[in-house]
């Protein structure tokens, strides 16, 4: 029997905002360097450093491997040995979400011998978060000393050939959100200035989902995912023109998060559960229910690609 510690609030530390300031030397050939006053030098690192604190002091896990659960999904958090459950409201940073189908926990434990942490949920720009907070729970992943993470989500196919319920091996996205967590001074403690994306979505890692699929006898597509702001879902024009661009899958999440592991330099892995087709692509009325409902009928499939997925990523 797995035993679950549901761990309580602590008091939040709120981040400052404040207008990004530069020393005078920074201003050259009529220019504003990129790097600012030492006074703001490390405040995104400090901030990930105290929701680490907070983490660390209810558990003494070092996880390996991140998973990040998206609607509906959540259901594969509660499956880890030893688990250990942080609500998003008893760590400092981490804001709530409040769209129904993400339960915002994170949960640690175990897969096998695998340490692992997952976000049972997560925030969207769509809910009024800043782009800063939508990344902050990988962030923090990346800083436990996660090397490699799977990020999951529900979204609509733009192929009229597939199906509600298709899984979806993310190759590549096209980030259509207008915005990106590097915008504005960049931490040196956290990451380079300019990341190569080149390689966002690790082959090697998009190999091991695909052989542990087929060990298991569930088909896997492969395509491009459109990342777009929401929260309305997309036209049919809309449609048209991501499908003109090469998309295949369309949702509000993972490109951010994605964008910030790879500036952290951690090893990142995805899969779209198909929960609708998009507009025009159907008749069919769009609904968050039937998102929620389509993703929970695939919960005993994507319980075996995670835990297979896990097993042979936290190894390598």
């Amino acid at each position: 029997m797995r035993e679950c510690k549901v761990l309580g609030r602590v008091a939040a530390l709120e981040p400052t905002s404040r207008r990004p300031s530069f020393s005078r030397s920074a201003v050259r050939d009529g220019r504003v360097s990129s790097r600012p006053m030492s006074s703001q030098q490390g405040q995104l690192s400090k901030q990930i450093d105290e929701t680490v604190a907070a983490i660390r002091a209810k558990t003494k896990l070092a996880p390996r491997v991140g998973v990040v659960l998206g609607s509906g999904l959540g259901a594969f958090g509660d499956t880890l040995g030893d688990l250990v459950k942080v609500p998003y409201s008893a760590l400092p940073h981490l804001p709530a979400s409040n769209v129904p189908g993400h339960q915002g926990n994170l949960c640690l434990g175990k897969v096998g011998d695998v340490p692992v942490i997952c976000m049972q949920g997560r925030v969207h720009l769509y809910e009024g978060h800043t782009v800063a907070s939508v990344v902050h729970g990988v962030r923090t992943m990346a800083r436990l000393g996660v090397q490699a993470v799977l990020l999951t989500n529900a979204a609509g196919g733009l192929e009229a050939s597939w199906a509600p319920g298709d899984l979806m091996v993310v190759t590549d996205h096209l980030n259509l959100t207008g915005t990106s967590p590097l915008i504005g001074p960049n931490d040196p403690e956290v990451g380079p200035r300019f990341p190569d994306m080149t390689h966002a979505y690790d082959a090697g890692l998009r190999q091991v989902l695909t052989e542990v699929g087929a060990a298991a006898g569930i088909p896997l597509r492969a395509g491009v995912y459109a990342a777009l702001l929401g929260p309305s879902y997309e036209t049919p024009a809309e449609v048209k023109m991501l499908r003109l661009l090469g998309a295949q899958a369309v949702g509000m999440s993972t490109a951010l998060e994605v964008i910030a592991l790879r500036h952290m330099g951690v090893r990142v892995c995805a899969l779209s559960c198909i929960t609708n087709l998009a507009a025009g692509t159907t008749s069919a009325v769009l609904s968050h229910a039937e998102v929620e409902e389509t993703a929970r009928a695939r919960k005993d499939d994507l319980v075996t690609l995670l835990s297979g997925w896990i097993a042979r990523a936290g190894k390598s």
